[in-house]
């Protein structure tokens, strides 16, 4: 039986037989704390019925426990340097399949059609460095994926970013976004100590269930995110001043106080104070003026 690679000493066995370096500018932190990647996995809910894509698989620390728990794995690892380790490390399961691909730029359609054509539900996972962290979200969410959930790993004030509701200093479009395609759920705070290298800020685990609907229906989806994207454009003016701002670039020239009457919303405002439905008022209100 193989030593799990999610411990100091092994992880360490695995880069001296490798002769690697960690690259901080790929965000590479591994995990050495085995009982928090079963608490990640545990989170997912995956099942031997299941399919796993996973992102940046690294070592194989958490590919591991998926291919132990799941149907059929596929891991996504962009740095050359790992994938002849993660053969080595991963070669005594047969149900993991390792792509050295860039995430962002994978056809994730294809997996549905091919690898993950027999299984019952897919779930998608990792470990994700700070650098990336907002635009693999995103891909995975507005891609619209026939994926029940994303479990990931990521820096704590992200996820706070992620959860915050309105009226607080951490809510803003990323927040709209994440909650307007999943429900969103923290599942624990993991400490920078229990990684390799040590980060300068603690992680937390936090787990997007997809919607089967969003959170809320809008007219046009493109026109709802570009009038949130206004709207949080300089979060100290007022909502008028910034959607002013915004369709004074427009061709169409709309009466903004009229917006705010129709939409029942007060001007005076400021953006982290709106919730999901009132910004789907406000959208459908210009979209139904032509913008």
């Amino acid at each position: 039986m193989t030593k799990e690679i999610a411990t100091p000493s092994r992880t360490r066995e695995i880069m001296d037989k490798h002769h690697l370096s960690f690259k901080k500018s790929l965000g590479q932190n591994f995990m050495l704390d085995g009982n928090i990647l079963n608490k990640m996995v545990d989170a997912t809910e995956v099942t031997a019925e299941d399919g796993v894509i996973e992102v940046g698989a690294g070592i194989g620390a958490l590919t591991e426990k998926f291919a132990k728990r799941a149907k059929k794995v596929v891991a996504f690892e962009i740095d050359q340097r790992f994938i002849p380790v993660l053969a080595d490390t991963l070669s005594a399961y047969d149900n993991i399949e390792v792509r050295h691909q860039d995430i962002l730029q994978a056809d994730l359609q294809e997996l549905f059609t091919t690898t993950f054509k027999d299984v019952r539900h897919v779930i998608a996972a990792g470990n994700l460095p700070y650098y990336v962290t907002t635009p693999i979200l995103m891909g995975f969410l507005e891609r619209k994926l026939p994926i029940k959930s994303l479990t990931v790993m990521i820096q704590k004030e992200v996820s706070e970013r992620l959860a915050a509701v309105p009226g607080t200093k951490a809510y803003g479009s990323l927040s709209i976004a994440a909650q307007y395609y999943a429900e969103t759920e923290e599942i624990m705070t993991v400490p920078a100590t229990v990684f390799m290298p040590r980060p300068n800020v603690d992680s937390t685990i936090i787990r997007f269930r997809i919607r089967n609907q969003p959170a809320v229906h809008v007219e046009d989806e493109r026109l709802f995110f570009d009038v949130i994207k206004a709207a949080f454009a300089q979060r100290r003016k007022t909502l008028s001043n910034n959607l002013r701002q915004w369709l004074g670039k427009k061709t169409v020239q709309t009466d903004v106080h009229e917006v705010f009457h129709l939409a029942g919303i007060d001007g005076k405002r400021r953006a982290e104070t709106l919730t999901l439905a009132e910004f789907a008022t406000l959208a459908d209100v210009l979209s139904n003026k032509g913008l």
